[in-house]
């Protein structure tokens, strides 16, 4: 019988951003669905999760896809961090999001993220000088040329491999700061976009590492005159996508302004670096909302206010936030 390995990646304890663990299950073929993946134990003792008098957890397969890496029947399987007994672990944030999207599964909310990140080669950005800084941006942005684009083999090639794995990812472009790219996941269901997004940048980690780079979600990766790296989520919910959806987009934001600090709370570490009031971003301490207004919190695309109906862009979410708490979160507080 032919042997399958499943690569189980979960969520670990580290503070204040979780990173991404993963380990090599081989199994013997062939796996039809989560069901045919069992349950898999780590020690939690070296993941920040236990204490190691009593370091046992228990990796619970929950969303599959091919390892685009591996190939034939190997698989990419998302876990969820249990206890030993099998309750859900503190550090486990699907858990919370998986009872919400129950709950509002009457609303058919749609997410779709941008993920910004900055490849790294040792301690400067890739591209940058040793030391020092390139030109001031503005032609990096969707820009083309050895001069201007730095990166886009790992790019490319984290491109494929996402398509490869059957995630949905609508584009990549590169960002205002050179050796800064973004891709983006969506639109999908609140379960879908996230695990998709915790996969694929398992994949960007994993890709990059074949070419000696490191790619860092940091929302501020340069200090002083550059941008900063966000993950601007879009959101809607059916009423918002059908006639007359602009008024419930709008009822959205006003709900949205008075849990500003709520989701700031949840909306990624050190993003006070980022959320400045300068670059593309509106400062930390306000709440305001706008039609193609970059500058604001939530951007209304020009496009959902002319049609009357649509969908909301919330720019707040930094570059290393956790989709299981953004989508949460913006479920709670919208669809309540």
């Amino acid at each position: 019988m032919s042997k399958v390995k499943a690569e189980y990646i979960w969520m670990d304890g580290h503070e204040p951003t979780q990173k991404l663990r993963s380990k090599t299950k081989v199994l013997s073929g062939p796996v039809e669905s989560l069901e045919d993946l069992p349950l898999w134990g780590f020690d939690g003792s070296s993941t920040n999760q236990a204490e190691g008098n009593d370091s046992d957890c228990m990796l619970k397969p929950v969303y599959k896809v091919p390892d685009p890496i591996r190939g034939g029947d190997d698989l990419l399987v998302m876990c969820e961090v249990m206890n030993a007994d099998g309750s859900v672990h503190s550090t486990n944030t699907r858990a919370h999001l998986r009872e919400l999207d129950e709950q509002h599964k009457g609303q058919e909310a749609w997410f779709g993220i941008e993920q910004e990140y900055t490849l790294f080669e040792g301690r400067n950005p890739l591209g940058w000088p040793e030391g020092g800084y390139p030109a001031p941006q503005g032609p990096f942005y969707c820009g083309v040329g050895a001069d201007e684009v730095f990166g886009r083999d790992i790019v490319e090639e984290h491109l494929e491999l996402c398509l490869d794995a059957g995630l949905e990812v609508s584009g990549i472009n590169a960002e205002v700061m050179p050796g800064q790219w973004e891709y983006q996941v969506g639109p999908l269901g609140p379960l879908d976009s996230a695990d998709q997004m915790w996969l694929s940048r398992w994949l960007l980690y994993r890709i990059s590492e074949d070419y000696g780079i490191s790619a860092t979600l940091h929302p501020k990766p340069v200090k002083g005159d550059w941008n900063g790296a966000g993950a601007h989520t879009n959101f809607s919910t059916k009423a918002m996508r059908e006639e007359g959806g602009i008024k419930v987009i709008e009822n959205a934001c006003e709900k949205l302004s008075k849990n500003h600090d709520e989701h700031i709370a949840v909306y990624g570490a050190h993003n006070e670096e980022r959320l400045t009031g300068l670059h593309e971003t509106c400062s930390i301490k306000e709440f305001r909302y706008g039609v193609s207004d970059r500058g604001a919190s939530i951007r209304i695309p020009m496009q959902t206010a002319n049609e009357g109906y649509g969908y909301l862009e919330d720019r707040r979410p930094s570059a290393n936030m956790d989709p299981y708490k953004v989508c949460a979160i913006l479920l709670e507080t919208t669809c309540s």
